[in-house]
């Protein structure tokens, strides 16, 4: 459930159930295009979709986060038992609904940042992995 901060910007907070933020709590921010009539009903449904991704997802995205982090040549990545495990050196703060209507596909973008310095992210659409990397946010198509 998403708490409403700021109906006419679409701006709200709501809890992950997996990821976590740069304060190590489980407390994200949403954005949505509130010049879109349905954009609290598709803010709940990516927020529900991110509160239930597979366990494949997050290996997925895990391991594009890896990616991230061993192509940064100043970092160190260690080594990780698992790839869930480069949850420890990167955190998530927001989510950005990309969705034109509540009959649409779920899709959102997830910002954050990783210890080696960089924004980072992953878009997500129909419950896939689109892209994990910096340009996250090139991915979403009903930008606001």
């Amino acid at each position: 459930m998403i708490n409403w901060l700021q109906n006419e910007k679409g701006e709200g907070h709501f809890k992950s159930s997996f990821f976590r933020n740069d304060e190590n709590t489980d407390e994200f921010i949403i954005y949505a295009d509130s010049d879109n009539t349905d954009f609290k009903e598709c803010a709940e449904k990516c927020a529900e979709a991110f509160n239930h991704l597979s366990d494949t997802v997050i290996n997925e995205i895990c391991n594009g986060l890896i990616g991230c982090a061993e192509e940064n040549g100043e970092f160190e990545l260690p080594s990780l038992g698992n790839p869930a495990e480069i949850l420890n050196y990167c955190w998530f703060v927001a989510l950005y609904v990309d969705m034109e209507s509540i009959d649409g596909e779920i899709a959102y973008a997830v910002e954050g940042e990783g210890e080696w310095g960089e924004n980072i992210g992953f878009f997500i659409n129909n419950n896939r992995v689109v892209y994990v990397g910096t340009d996250y946010l090139s991915y979403m198509k009903h930008s606001y």
